[in-house]
């Protein structure tokens, strides 16, 4: 862990703009743990701290046995999120630490709204998406703050290029960023400091629940849905033209979101997203909840988009 705690919110200046960082040996990477590791996945008892209302799912907040406080998921992205994030996580990209919990028991719960029918009245749950809360001493810039698909300090790179590979890898339609702030941008920058003294502007996406189905407007867009994440595959690649790549990929954002997406940069990607393999695709999505039909069907799926990528990139 690159942050230091004994550095205030408050006194933190902007840093360096950052959006991938080296992910090491991809290969070798623990699917299971996902960006903070089996170590820091959350640890019963649950403690209830209260209702969270945000967002379109059902949502509580929690303290669990080690003091860690996590926010609660229930509801359809609960299983593409733990994935999807894995996904990302393997190609270098910044995410928030996601777990799937099976089942448990959540102390002392208060009254609840909207998550009522997914926290019985004794506490327990079952199908639950844990996201670890920020530490302390990173400050998550407000939503006003955040950044979009066209307005980054990024612009043209391969790295942001690559995130956006891997959000239409995944079938991500979500793509809200600070245009959408007054309904929920889906983008974040946060500010990290180091124990270098230095401080980076982490640029993230922080909401993956809307991958892993079919992508596509409202009345046809789908979350965790292998047969429709399967049949849009001969789709994700349709060719390229002249250096650009085009993809068959819409959703929030479309036109500007996948265009300018070059041949080097899917090369470049491929670095890393082309080292992952089977086997960590099928530890990842057993870790993420999925059905053993499930595990077969999106590892076949996922190796067929990521081969598309690899032919064009020849």
């Amino acid at each position: 862990n690159q942050s230091l705690a004994v550095q205030k919110q408050s006194d933190l200046k902007p840093g360096k703009p950052v959006i991938w960082h080296d992910p090491g040996m991809v290969e070798g990477l623990d699917f299971v743990g996902g960006s903070a590791g089996r170590a820091k996945a959350p640890k019963p008892p649950f403690t209830f701290e209260e209702e969270s209302l945000s967002g379109s799912n059902p949502k509580v907040r929690v303290t669990d046995a080690n003091g860690t406080r996590w926010t609660a998921k229930f509801g359809p992205e609960v299983n593409s999120e733990t994935f999807a994030t894995r996904l990302a996580w393997a190609a270098g990209y910044f995410v928030e630490p996601a777990y799937f919990v099976a089942k448990g028991k959540i102390e002392n719960v208060g009254k609840l709204t909207r998550a009522k029918d997914h926290v019985k009245s004794d506490g327990s749950f079952i199908n639950a998406r844990f996201e670890m809360q920020k530490e302390k001493n990173v400050k998550k810039l407000e939503e006003e703050e955040s950044w979009g698909w066209l307005q980054n300090p990024f612009i043209g790179s391969k790295e942001l290029n690559g995130l956006k590979v891997m959000l239409m890898l995944a079938s991500n339609w979500d793509n809200k960023d600070v245009r959408d702030a007054k309904r929920g941008s889906n983008t974040a920058i946060f500010r990290t400091p180091l124990k270098s003294g230095n401080v980076e502007d982490r640029y993230l996406v922080t909401d993956w629940g809307g991958s892993m189905g079919k992508w596509g407007g409202i009345l046809s867009r789908e979350k965790w849905d292998c047969k429709g994440f399967k049949g849009q595959s001969k789709d994700f690649v349709k060719g390229v033209k002249g250096e650009m790549v085009q993809f068959g990929y819409s959703g929030q954002h479309t036109d500007d979101f996948k265009s300018g997406i070059s041949v080097k940069d899917v090369k470049w990607l491929l670095q890393y997203l082309g080292r992952v393999t089977d086997d960590q695709l099928r530890t990842g999505l057993r870790a993420s909840g999925a059905e053993p039909d499930e595990v077969e069907c999106f590892t076949a799926a996922l190796r067929d988009r990521i081969n598309q990528l690899k032919t064009i990139a020849r």
